[in-house]
């Protein structure tokens, strides 16, 4: 007689990170995207051979620039969880946690990702 056993429904784990630090100004922290490890047509990348993702997601924002004529704080224009593109050399890497996160100001960033 067959058993019937259950499968377990899969699923992705997303990581939420409770971050230690918190930005200044206009600067925001972005966990940048993992590499791919194939290309489209299933040909396995080497570790050398990978290019450093250039989009990622925002993980915190500062509480905005400060305007020198009025005092006041202009607003960033991105927020928690947008997706965006960034330039080639944006950001400084730091580890916090055992996670690599890069710190950078918002002009680095290029564009919001829909």
């Amino acid at each position: 007689m067959a058993t019937a056993t259950k499968n377990k429904p899969t699923t992705k784990k997303t990581k939420s990170t409770k971050l230690s630090i918190k930005p200044l100004h206009d600067k925001v922290i972005v966990r940048r995207d993992e590499a791919e490890t194939q290309t489209a047509s299933g040909i396995f990348l080497p570790e050398s051979a990978k290019d450093q993702q250039k989009t990622g997601v925002i993980l915190a924002v500062g509480d905005g620039a400060l305007n020198r004529e009025t005092g006041d704080r202009i607003p960033l224009s991105v927020t928690n969880g947008d997706r965006v593109i960034f330039s080639s050399y944006a950001g400084n890497e730091v580890k916090v946690d055992g996670e690599e996160l890069l710190i950078m100001s918002e002009s680095d960033i290029l564009a919001i990702i829909d």
